[in-house]
């Protein structure tokens, strides 16, 4: 979205790009150094560079007080120690006395502060949504005052379903004559969506935010979801194979014991039958004696 399209321009434009790396206890005093390394780097060096902040990046808001000094004025209050600003100086000065100007402290920090507004450029990746960016913006002026603002549009239908046939063409658990139904269905979730929010603000006075993000998160669930449920089909499936398997080798099992207590039994009845006889017999020689 927001950042993608800042790094396109970025390096349409040949600009380096620069992004914080928040870590366990980074504070103003990283930030400060990281700025005063993109001062020296636009200033100095006279290299193009797009400082990148979002609003995970923002984790203290007093990073937003050097943010606004940067913006509205250039000058960041103690951003540099003395002897790197002796540095720079030093470093421009005869650029200075190239442009027909007195190579004096205030004109060389001014050719220097004026080369870092030319070549350093901050995007800042705010998203509307909710009262932050509102609250920040009557805190810090500069973050609307001092910046051109690019509002993202809704995507239209056509949109949604190329995206959305674009992400579901990688997954395979569709089958492929339903891919574009699946892809038509989401887009039109989303765009009913909208339209219920609208609904909603008109009647509740309340807001309802989805964005491309929304849509794109809403893919990747169902993904989600397809992989998940189909994980657990294909377990009771397994399930059900080793039952069935279990069911004929017990049936095989009993079926033999039939067979050999079939067998049994002939040997029982042919000595009961015997023992009839014999009882028969004996019966006879005792009437006799």
């Amino acid at each position: 979205g927001k950042q993608s399209l800042s790094r396109l321009a970025a390096f349409i434009s040949s600009l380096e790009v620069f992004q914080i790396t928040l870590r366990k206890g980074y504070g103003i005093p990283d930030l400060k150094l990281d700025l005063g390394a993109l001062y020296i780097k636009a200033g100095l060096k006279n290299i193009g560079t797009m400082f990148l902040l979002t609003d995970a990046q923002v984790p203290d808001e007093r990073f937003l007080v050097l943010v606004n000094d940067l913006l509205s004025t250039g000058e960041i209050a103690e951003l540099l120690p003395d002897d790197e600003v002796e540095n720079i100086i030093g470093g421009v000065r005869n650029e200075v006395k190239g442009m027909g100007l007195i190579d004096s402290r205030e004109n060389c920090w001014k050719f220097f502060i004026d080369r870092v507004r030319k070549n350093l450029k901050v995007v800042l990746c705010f998203s509307p949504v909710g009262t932050t960016l509102r609250v920040r913006s009557r805190k810090f002026p500069a973050v609307v005052n001092c910046t051109c603002i690019d509002w993202f549009h809704e995507w239209p239908e056509e949109a949604l379903r190329s995206v959305s046939n674009r992400f579901l063409a990688e997954t395979e658990a569709i089958p492929s004559e339903v891919k574009s139904s699946v892809a038509e269905f989401m887009a039109y979730v989303h765009t009913s969506v909208n339209e219920m929010s609208r609904v909603y603000l008109q009647n509740e006075r309340r807001y309802n935010y989805t964005t491309p993000k929304s849509f794109l998160e809403q893919i990747i669930l169902y993904q989600n979801l397809l992989r998940k449920k189909g994980r657990e089909l294909q377990g009771k499936m397994e399930r059900l194979e080793n039952g069935l398997q279990k069911l004929q080798s017990t049936a095989a099992q009993v079926d033999d014991l039939k067979a050999k207590l079939a067998s049994q039994e002939v040997e029982p009845k042919q000595k009961n039958e015997d023992a009839d006889k014999l009882i028969q017999v004996v019966g006879v020689e005792t009437e006799k004696a």
